[in-house]
């Protein structure tokens, strides 16, 4: 059994993408007041894209209660944003709020940046930022709609670990969140599936190629998880089903990622690297 909210979710969309958390009903869990952290990232610097909300609000949350400083990446969500940094110094952390688009590639070198200036290093990147849009037929997919979400899907995070490495150590990590869609795609979400599919690849490429300099790269492949992006990019009807088609006939909520973020950043699993960690309510990943 579960206490956890499961369908039929009240019918809601919002209009900005990629959404916001107060008009969300029921509000997400992001851990704010169920995890405890126990010094398992003491001391490190870390960066998380898309940390206003969601997983990437989840991730930070518990980063900082494991004793890491955090520079908050995230899209125009001041107020979500904030709200993370409040979380992030409520347990006696470093929160640097960094705004800005990633579909612009100079964006990524001034995320990393404004990392190493507060911090000195970077020890954790998660890429965790996503956009992704609902299209009934591949004919309503625009040339734009399609580049731009390449550019924040995987083409930032290429960026961003191209500019983070000159300031990663031996023992660093690098986190990729990739999704359910990389191994079973839904096809209204073509864009977005795509480059999932990418994520995942690009991450067993690069754990390859990093496992010389004692830098180790994963996936975190959640399924559906409630967060302000699905009412701000699905119908109402799809809202109000969410995560039903689940073995645990349910979404899955932020805090219910952030734990295996944690390990996977964690000098714990240093011998994990090109690993898909599936999050996913009993959907089999293969």
């Amino acid at each position: 059994m579960t206490s956890r909210p499961t369908p039929p979710m009240p019918e809601q969309q919002q209009e900005q993408v990629p959404g916001k958390t107060a008009p969300m009903s029921p509000q997400p869990d992001h851990g704010e007041h169920g995890y405890q952290g126990h010094e398992r990232l003491h001391g490190k610097a870390a960066v998380i894209t898309g940390a206003d909300s969601g997983i990437g609000r989840a991730v930070a949350i518990a980063f900082a209660r494991e004793g890491a400083d955090v520079v908050i990446a995230y899209f125009n969500e001041h107020e979500d944003a904030r709200e993370t940094a409040r979380w992030v110094e409520q347990a006696g952390r470093r929160a640097v709020l960094v705004a800005g688009d990633l579909a612009q590639r100079e964006h990524a070198r001034e995320i990393i940046d404004r990392a190493v200036d507060a911090f000195g290093r970077i020890d954790v990147l998660v890429n965790n930022a996503a956009h992704q849009m609902n299209h009934e037929t591949v004919e309503e997919i625009s040339d734009d709609e399609w580049d731009r979400t390449f550019d924040i899907n995987i083409g930032a995070m290429f960026r961003l670990v191209k500019a983070a490495l000159p300031h990663m150590k031996p023992g660093a990590a690098i986190l990729n969140t990739t999704s359910v869609n990389a191994d079973k795609p839904r096809p209204t979400l073509l864009p977005y599936a795509t480059t999932k599919g990418a994520i995942q690849n690009f991450t067993g490429g690069l754990a390859q190629l990093l496992a010389e300099r004692g830098i180790r790269a994963n996936c975190v492949a959640p399924g559906p998880i409630w967060t302000p992006l699905i009412p701000a990019t699905l119908p109402p009807e799809n809202v109000k089903e969410f995560g039903k088609q689940t073995p645990m006939k349910r979404p899955g909520q932020p805090a219910e990622l952030a734990p295996v973020y944690v390990m996977l950043a964690s000098n714990e699993a240093s011998y994990v690297s090109g690993a898909t960690v599936a999050v996913t309510g009993g959907v089999p990943i293969i």
